[in-house]
């Protein structure tokens, strides 16, 4: 008997196992001994291939190994057609939400239109249920022309590129609170912020952002008037702003369902709107690299947190 055995390392073994595989170059010139240990090695749960020289072993790794990496390229090439056929389909969908809403808009007009001029016209001069029917498909048109409205906007941004420029990002809460002037003015609602950093940012969008969290902020206010306070702090690659709201809170199990086109937490008679406003903020962030989230804030009401990247230092000095 002339044994040489060598361990050649050992690998995880599969998890119904739970041992490791030994892997192990092993010498044997006498047929029965080889037999009897190769026996002991299968009682002991290892897998043992038989091969004859060292260059025999060597030859069975290297197949193995550039079996691996086909797999592992077959793996990523699929991966990488799943991610496109995903892109693609996006892309689609974006066009039809586009074409769709674009295209209603015209015939929409017009029965808004007449349904008014039917309510103005005939209003008193039938019965009562003749009055409640024109009332029904007024205020049905007219929700319908803000649904598509709000869905033009949301499918607008995926289409448009998105231009990043050097920005005061100050500027963007200043435009958002003039857009929502009348809003603010109604519910006293009371703003402070912090001195936000200059980035490199699309403008017009960020101010989109600022409109829909701040305007979420006072929507939701239940009967207290709100306070909002808006501020930001560097982190690593990334500013991290925040929006914080003295509102009605939300559950920590809707945190990430608001930000889901179309979905809505309350009815419209307690909350006006389409649930969009939410989803158009997540898709102008992550388009510029970014996350948000909705957290609860101790006290009640909840702070919205979003980042975005800081870019050079330069270019994220805050202004004062």
């Amino acid at each position: 008997m002339n044994t040489t055995a060598t361990g050649m390392g050992r690998e995880a073994g599969n998890a119904n196992a739970g041992k490791p595989r030994l892997r192990v170059l092993f010498v044997e010139d006498d047929t029965a001994d080889r037999d009897l240990i190769l026996r002991e090695l299968a009682r002991g749960e290892f897998d043992s291939e038989i091969v004859q020289t060292a260059e025999e072993f060597r030859q069975r790794d290297a197949l193995k190994d550039k079996k691996s990496r086909e797999e592992r390229q077959q793996e990523q090439e699929s991966l990488a057609q799943k991610v496109e056929e995903l892109a693609r389909s996006n892309r689609d969908l974006e066009q039809f939400a586009y074409v769709a809403s674009h295209d209603l808009q015209e015939p929409l007009r017009m029965v808004a239109a007449y349904t008014q001029l039917l309510a103005e016209r005939y209003r008193g001069k039938l019965d009562d249920q003749a009055d409640k029917y024109i009332n029904y498909a007024v205020d049905g048109a007219a929700r319908m022309q803000n649904l598509i409205h709000d869905l033009l906007a949301f499918s607008r941004v995926g289409r448009q590129e998105t231009e990043l420029n050097h920005i005061d990002c100050n500027n963007a809460v200043e435009d958002a609170m003039k857009d929502l002037e009348a809003a603010i003015t109604e519910s006293g609602a009371v703003i402070s912020r912090e001195p936000l950093p200059w980035l490199k940012t699309n403008q017009s969008q960020l101010t989109r952002v600022f409109q829909n969290l701040i305007g979420n902020a006072i929507k939701f206010r239940a009967s207290r008037t709100p306070v909002i306070h808006i501020s930001a702090q560097r982190q690593g690659a990334d500013w991290i702003f925040s929006v914080a709201d003295n509102g009605i809170g939300i559950p920590a199990e809707h945190a990430e369902n608001i930000f889901i086109i179309f979905n809505r937490l309350h009815t419209r008679t307690e909350y006006p709107g389409n649930g969009i406003g939410l989803a158009i903020c997540r898709k102008i962030i992550e388009r510029q690299g970014g996350k948000i989230a909705a957290l609860p804030r101790e006290g009640g009401g909840t702070v919205f947190r979003f980042t975005l990247p800081a870019g050079r230092p330069a270019e994220a000095a805050v202004s004062v």
